[in-house]
């Protein structure tokens, strides 16, 4: 998915804008998605493709929204960045996540470390609603 960047910065707040199209990062402890525990999807607030799932969120006491692994393997990519760490980036529009490291808990040992602000919770509905 690709826009403008003028479309990109009246689609997303200031926040979201500076961490997906300009490879920011949040101040850590500020995300309201670090105490998400509702079963549901993490979606990229840019093009609202699925990223991740809560079964795989962990508190990993960075500051950021952790996960285990990606809802699937297109969801994200992975790729260097200046500062020689891999950078996670939607899959759907190229916009930068986070980043992710080797050192995260079992069954992946991976901890995928995302902004908060570049995701969008949706809750799965209740199914007695």
């Amino acid at each position: 998915m690709t826009h403008p960047e003028s479309t990109w910065r009246d689609r997303l707040s200031p926040e979201a804008y500076r961490i997906l199209r300009e490879g920011a990062t949040e101040v850590p402890g500020t995300s309201g998605l670090l105490a998400v525990s509702d079963p549901g999807s993490f979606r990229c607030a840019g093009c609202d493709r699925p990223l991740f799932e809560t079964a795989a969120k962990y508190a990993s006491g960075t500051g950021w929204p952790s996960f285990t692994t990606p809802r699937d393997d297109d969801a994200v990519g992975e790729r260097p960045d200046a500062g020689g760490m891999t950078e996670v980036v939607c899959a759907g529009c190229s916009g930068h996540l986070g980043h992710v490291f080797e050192d995260g808990p079992e069954p992946t040992g991976l901890r995928y470390c995302i902004n908060g602000a570049a995701l969008r919770f949706e809750p799965t509905p209740d199914p007695d609603e």
